[in-house]
């Protein structure tokens, strides 16, 4: 690690190593910044939404495709979350649908818009139901085709993508259209183009963002839920950690109540 004269390390200021911790949270504080900017807005219109599905029965369905499955994971079923969530994920088609183990090989299936129809279905979706959709490219055949399902079934859908990435790319879809074209409220991930953020010495980039910025997006929606819930006198229904004594006991109790409409897969 080179230092400053004054003994100060160059790469937390942004200007030694290309590519270390310090330069990566260097890099990753100011995006932190731009997701939080959304809180006074798009955060508080979707959380509405969530809000007024969880005050009419509804469910929460979370989906995202490769590494954006970390949004939905983050949604449903996770210690300090909400109950009524179902995470929605490709291979449910195999678990719950009948295809075959092959389909999962490779990466094409999220690129596949053919099976989003069957993805749908077996998410056991009410009218009720928001739905949350995450991809940072916003751009694939499975993300767009479910986008395309879900507001022609009526529900409400927010987007949490990467607008610089999204504006960069075609669509994959047939339509030519993205997820930021059905949505009713897109969460903007503040991920650059092609997500990464720190340059290699000899060219291309690594160390992404969208995960952790997904994260964050996914947490403060849950909080502003909580708080709305909370100020009205309602008792949100939460998951505790299974991992503490009676965990166990409470959430299998308030997951009773979505028996059917939830699923806790592996």
């Amino acid at each position: 690690m080179a230092s400053t004269a004054d003994g100060s390390d160059q790469a937390a200021n942004g200007d030694g190593d290309a590519v270390s911790a310090q330069a990566y949270v260097h890099a990753l504080t100011p995006i932190m910044a731009a997701v939080t900017g959304q809180i006074d807005g798009p955060i508080q219109q979707a959380a509405d939404l969530f809000t007024e599905s969880l005050r009419n029965n509804g469910v929460i369905q979370a989906f995202g495709s490769g590494h954006s499955e970390a949004l939905a994971m983050e949604i449903a079923g996770r210690a300090g979350g909400l109950i009524a969530t179902n995470r929605i994920a490709l291979r449910d088609l195999v678990l719950l649908g009948g295809e075959s183990p092959e389909l999962l090989r490779g990466g094409e299936l999220e690129r596949d818009p053919s099976y989003s129809r069957k993805l749908y279905d077996l998410s056991a979706a009410q009218p009720g139901d928001v739905f949350v959709i995450a991809s940072n490219s916003g751009v694939n055949g499975s993300i767009v085709e479910l986008a395309t399902v879900v507001k022609e079934k009526g529900h409400p859908l927010i987007a949490i993508t990467s607008l610089q990435h999204t504006s960069g790319v075609d669509s994959r879809h047939p339509s030519g259209k993205k997820l930021i074209d059905f949505a009713d409220v897109v969460l903007d991930n503040h991920a650059p183009y092609g997500d990464s953020v720190l340059d290699l010495p000899d060219g291309g980039k690594v160390c992404a963002v969208s995960s952790i910025t997904a994260a964050l997006i996914a947490q403060m929606l849950v909080a502003e839920v909580l708080r709305r819930l909370t100020e009205a006198g309602e008792k949100p229904p939460v998951y505790l950690s299974a991992n503490i004594p009676g965990g166990d006991d409470h959430n299998h109790a308030l997951e009773a109540q979505y028996v059917g409409r939830i699923r806790r897969t592996a």
